[in-house]
Protein backbone atom coordinates (compact mmCIF):
# COMPACT_ATOMS: atom_id res chain seq x y z
CA UNK A 1 0.00 0.00 0.00
CA UNK A 2 1.28 3.48 -0.87
CA UNK A 3 1.97 6.34 1.52
CA UNK A 4 -1.08 8.25 0.33
CA UNK A 5 -3.41 9.58 3.01
CA UNK A 6 -6.41 7.41 3.90
CA UNK A 7 -9.92 8.88 3.82
CA UNK A 8 -13.04 7.13 5.12
CA UNK A 9 -16.26 8.37 3.50
CA UNK A 10 -19.73 7.47 4.75
CA UNK A 11 -22.66 7.58 2.33
CA UNK A 12 -20.19 6.98 -0.49
CA UNK A 13 -22.58 5.36 -2.96
CA UNK A 14 -24.26 8.48 -4.33
CA UNK A 15 -24.37 12.28 -4.33
CA UNK A 16 -21.77 14.18 -2.34
CA UNK A 17 -20.15 10.99 -1.05
CA UNK A 18 -19.61 9.49 -4.49
CA UNK A 19 -18.37 12.78 -5.93
CA UNK A 20 -15.94 13.12 -3.03
CA UNK A 21 -14.66 9.58 -3.50
CA UNK A 22 -13.98 10.22 -7.18
CA UNK A 23 -12.19 13.51 -6.53
CA UNK A 24 -10.06 12.23 -3.66
CA UNK A 25 -9.04 9.13 -5.62
CA UNK A 26 -7.74 11.45 -8.33
CA UNK A 27 -5.84 13.54 -5.76
CA UNK A 28 -3.54 11.21 -3.84
CA UNK A 29 -5.95 9.65 -1.34
CA UNK A 30 -6.63 5.99 -0.67
CA UNK A 31 -10.24 5.30 0.22
CA UNK A 32 -12.43 3.39 2.64
CA UNK A 33 -15.88 3.61 1.04
CA UNK A 34 -18.85 3.02 3.34
CA UNK A 35 -22.52 2.57 2.56
CA UNK A 36 -25.46 0.20 2.75
CA UNK A 37 -25.71 -0.66 -0.97
CA UNK A 38 -23.04 -3.30 -1.50
CA UNK A 39 -23.54 -3.47 -5.26
CA UNK A 40 -22.86 0.24 -5.66
CA UNK A 41 -19.88 0.07 -3.32
CA UNK A 42 -18.38 -2.75 -5.36
CA UNK A 43 -18.92 -0.92 -8.66
CA UNK A 44 -17.43 2.31 -7.36
CA UNK A 45 -14.46 0.53 -5.80
CA UNK A 46 -13.68 -1.24 -9.06
CA UNK A 47 -13.91 2.03 -10.95
CA UNK A 48 -11.64 3.95 -8.58
CA UNK A 49 -9.10 1.18 -8.07
CA UNK A 50 -7.36 2.38 -11.22
CA UNK A 51 -6.36 5.56 -9.35
CA UNK A 52 -6.13 4.56 -5.69
CA UNK A 53 -6.14 1.71 -3.22
CA UNK A 54 -9.78 1.19 -2.25
CA UNK A 55 -11.57 -0.96 0.28
CA UNK A 56 -15.25 -1.02 1.22
CA UNK A 57 -17.33 -1.46 4.36
CA UNK A 58 -21.06 -2.11 4.16
CA UNK A 59 -22.95 -1.11 7.29
CA UNK A 60 -25.90 0.96 8.50
CA UNK A 61 -24.64 3.95 10.50
CA UNK A 62 -27.70 3.61 12.78
CA UNK A 63 -26.45 0.26 14.07
CA UNK A 64 -23.65 0.95 16.57
CA UNK A 65 -22.42 -2.66 16.94
CA UNK A 66 -22.34 -2.98 13.16
CA UNK A 67 -20.42 0.29 12.81
CA UNK A 68 -17.82 -0.53 15.46
CA UNK A 69 -17.35 -4.12 14.28
CA UNK A 70 -16.97 -3.08 10.64
CA UNK A 71 -14.37 -0.42 11.34
CA UNK A 72 -12.53 -2.68 13.81
CA UNK A 73 -12.34 -5.34 11.07
CA UNK A 74 -10.13 -3.16 8.87
CA UNK A 75 -6.71 -4.73 8.20
CA UNK A 76 -3.73 -3.04 9.85
CA UNK A 77 -2.76 -1.17 6.68
CA UNK A 78 -6.15 0.62 6.72
CA UNK A 79 -6.46 1.44 10.42
CA UNK A 80 -4.58 4.76 10.46
CA UNK A 81 -7.36 6.85 8.94
CA UNK A 82 -6.23 10.40 8.18
CA UNK A 83 -9.55 11.93 7.15
CA UNK A 84 -13.11 11.05 8.14
CA UNK A 85 -15.87 12.52 5.99
CA UNK A 86 -19.15 12.11 7.87
CA UNK A 87 -21.41 12.47 4.86
CA UNK A 88 -24.19 9.92 5.47
CA UNK A 89 -27.44 11.74 6.18
CA UNK A 90 -31.08 11.92 5.24
CA UNK A 91 -34.32 13.87 5.36
CA UNK A 92 -37.69 12.14 5.66
CA UNK A 93 -40.91 14.01 5.12
CA UNK A 94 -41.73 17.70 5.19
CA UNK A 95 -44.56 17.88 7.68
CA UNK A 96 -45.50 20.30 10.46
CA UNK A 97 -44.59 19.03 13.90
CA UNK A 98 -48.18 18.14 14.80
CA UNK A 99 -48.56 15.67 11.93
CA UNK A 100 -44.98 14.45 11.62
CA UNK A 101 -44.18 10.76 11.50
CA UNK A 102 -42.31 9.30 14.47
CA UNK A 103 -40.72 6.82 12.07
CA UNK A 104 -39.39 9.73 10.01
CA UNK A 105 -38.15 11.50 13.15
CA UNK A 106 -36.29 8.41 14.30
CA UNK A 107 -34.67 7.92 10.89
CA UNK A 108 -33.36 11.50 10.81
CA UNK A 109 -32.06 11.56 14.38
CA UNK A 110 -30.58 8.06 14.14
CA UNK A 111 -28.72 8.64 10.87
CA UNK A 112 -27.85 12.34 11.01
CA UNK A 113 -26.84 12.52 14.67
CA UNK A 114 -26.30 9.11 16.23
CA UNK A 115 -24.78 7.64 13.07
CA UNK A 116 -22.27 10.47 12.87
CA UNK A 117 -21.37 9.88 16.52
CA UNK A 118 -21.00 6.11 16.12
CA UNK A 119 -18.64 6.39 13.15
CA UNK A 120 -16.60 9.15 14.75
CA UNK A 121 -16.27 7.18 17.99
CA UNK A 122 -14.93 4.18 16.06
CA UNK A 123 -12.40 6.18 14.03
CA UNK A 124 -11.07 8.54 16.72
CA UNK A 125 -8.81 6.26 18.81
CA UNK A 126 -6.21 5.99 16.04
CA UNK A 127 -6.31 9.74 15.36
CA UNK A 128 -5.94 10.55 19.06
CA UNK A 129 -3.07 8.10 19.54
CA UNK A 130 -1.20 9.62 16.57
CA UNK A 131 -2.09 13.24 17.37
CA UNK A 132 -3.25 13.84 13.81
CA UNK A 133 -6.33 13.60 11.68
CA UNK A 134 -9.14 15.58 10.10
CA UNK A 135 -12.88 15.16 10.58
CA UNK A 136 -15.28 16.78 8.12
CA UNK A 137 -18.96 16.78 9.07
CA UNK A 138 -21.44 17.50 6.29
CA UNK A 139 -24.20 19.61 7.80
CA UNK A 140 -26.74 21.81 6.05
CA UNK A 141 -28.04 25.36 5.83
CA UNK A 142 -30.88 23.75 7.84
CA UNK A 143 -28.40 23.54 10.71
CA UNK A 144 -28.03 27.30 10.65
CA UNK A 145 -31.59 28.48 9.92
CA UNK A 146 -35.02 26.97 10.64
CA UNK A 147 -37.64 26.76 7.90
CA UNK A 148 -41.29 25.82 8.03
CA UNK A 149 -42.00 22.08 8.29
CA UNK A 150 -38.27 21.43 8.69
CA UNK A 151 -38.53 20.97 12.48
CA UNK A 152 -36.82 17.61 13.19
CA UNK A 153 -34.55 17.67 10.13
CA UNK A 154 -33.37 21.15 11.16
CA UNK A 155 -32.92 19.94 14.74
CA UNK A 156 -30.73 17.08 13.54
CA UNK A 157 -28.55 19.42 11.50
CA UNK A 158 -28.32 21.97 14.32
CA UNK A 159 -27.04 19.01 16.35
CA UNK A 160 -24.41 18.29 13.69
CA UNK A 161 -23.28 21.92 13.89
CA UNK A 162 -23.07 21.76 17.69
CA UNK A 163 -21.22 18.44 17.64
CA UNK A 164 -18.75 19.82 15.10
CA UNK A 165 -17.97 22.76 17.37
CA UNK A 166 -17.74 20.51 20.42
CA UNK A 167 -15.41 18.09 18.63
CA UNK A 168 -13.14 20.95 17.62
CA UNK A 169 -12.76 21.99 21.26
CA UNK A 170 -12.34 18.49 22.68
CA UNK A 171 -9.89 17.36 20.00
CA UNK A 172 -7.81 20.53 19.99
CA UNK A 173 -5.24 19.06 22.44
CA UNK A 174 -4.77 16.15 20.02
CA UNK A 175 -4.00 18.27 16.94
CA UNK A 176 -7.09 16.97 15.12
CA UNK A 177 -8.74 19.32 12.65
CA UNK A 178 -12.54 19.51 12.59
CA UNK A 179 -14.49 21.13 9.75
CA UNK A 180 -18.21 21.71 9.24
CA UNK A 181 -19.51 22.15 5.69
CA UNK A 182 -23.12 23.32 5.43
CA UNK A 183 -24.60 23.28 1.92
CA UNK A 184 -27.80 24.82 0.69
CA UNK A 185 -29.69 23.26 -2.21
CA UNK A 186 -27.68 20.37 -3.66
CA UNK A 187 -29.30 18.20 -6.32
CA UNK A 188 -28.68 14.60 -5.19
CA UNK A 189 -30.99 11.77 -4.10
CA UNK A 190 -31.83 13.90 -1.02
CA UNK A 191 -35.26 15.05 -2.17
CA UNK A 192 -36.19 11.67 -3.65
CA UNK A 193 -35.65 10.17 -0.19
CA UNK A 194 -37.42 13.03 1.59
CA UNK A 195 -40.51 12.64 -0.59
CA UNK A 196 -40.58 8.81 -0.49
CA UNK A 197 -39.63 8.33 -4.13
CA UNK A 198 -41.97 11.00 -5.56
CA UNK A 199 -39.72 12.14 -8.43
CA UNK A 200 -42.02 14.97 -9.56
CA UNK A 201 -42.18 16.52 -6.10
CA UNK A 202 -38.41 16.12 -5.72
CA UNK A 203 -37.77 17.81 -9.07
CA UNK A 204 -39.83 20.84 -8.00
CA UNK A 205 -37.31 21.56 -5.21
CA UNK A 206 -34.74 22.51 -7.85
CA UNK A 207 -37.09 23.87 -10.50
CA UNK A 208 -36.15 27.23 -11.98
CA UNK A 209 -32.65 27.46 -10.54
CA UNK A 210 -29.21 25.90 -10.89
CA UNK A 211 -28.57 24.04 -7.64
CA UNK A 212 -25.24 22.92 -6.28
CA UNK A 213 -23.97 19.53 -7.38
CA UNK A 214 -22.19 16.86 -5.39
CA UNK A 215 -19.01 17.82 -7.24
CA UNK A 216 -19.20 21.36 -5.84
CA UNK A 217 -19.14 20.07 -2.28
CA UNK A 218 -16.41 17.57 -3.14
CA UNK A 219 -14.25 20.49 -4.33
CA UNK A 220 -14.63 22.14 -0.93
CA UNK A 221 -13.85 18.91 0.90
CA UNK A 222 -10.64 18.51 -1.08
CA UNK A 223 -9.76 22.16 -0.42
CA UNK A 224 -10.16 21.78 3.34
CA UNK A 225 -8.12 18.55 3.35
CA UNK A 226 -5.22 20.11 1.48
CA UNK A 227 -4.63 23.23 3.57
CA UNK A 228 -1.27 23.51 5.35
CA UNK A 229 -0.89 21.78 8.72
CA UNK A 230 -1.39 25.03 10.62
CA UNK A 231 -4.66 25.93 8.84
CA UNK A 232 -8.15 24.56 9.50
CA UNK A 233 -11.25 25.67 7.64
CA UNK A 234 -13.56 25.50 10.63
CA UNK A 235 -17.02 26.38 9.33
CA UNK A 236 -18.21 26.79 5.78
CA UNK A 237 -21.69 27.62 4.42
CA UNK A 238 -22.10 27.20 0.66
CA UNK A 239 -25.18 28.09 -1.39
CA UNK A 240 -26.06 28.15 -5.06
CA UNK A 241 -25.98 31.70 -6.40
CA UNK A 242 -29.78 31.65 -6.67
CA UNK A 243 -30.17 30.98 -2.95
CA UNK A 244 -29.73 33.69 -0.30
CA UNK A 245 -30.89 31.79 2.79
CA UNK A 246 -32.76 28.66 3.80
CA UNK A 247 -36.01 30.24 2.58
CA UNK A 248 -35.01 32.90 0.01
CA UNK A 249 -34.48 31.40 -3.45
CA UNK A 250 -34.64 33.13 -6.83
CA UNK A 251 -36.36 31.00 -9.46
CA UNK A 252 -36.70 31.73 -13.15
Amino acid sequence: MSTKRIALITGATSGIGEATARLLAANQFNLILCGRRQDRLATLATDLSKQADVTTLSFDVRNEPEVSQSIASLPAKWKNIDALINNAGNAHGLDPIQTGSIEDWDAMMDINVKGLLYVTKAVLPSMVSRNQGHIINIGSIAGKEIYGNGNVYCASKFAVDALTKGMRIDLNPHNIKVTGIHPGLVETEFSIVRFKGDADRAANVYKGLEPLRGEDIADLILFTLTRPAHVVVADLVVLPTAQASATVVRRN
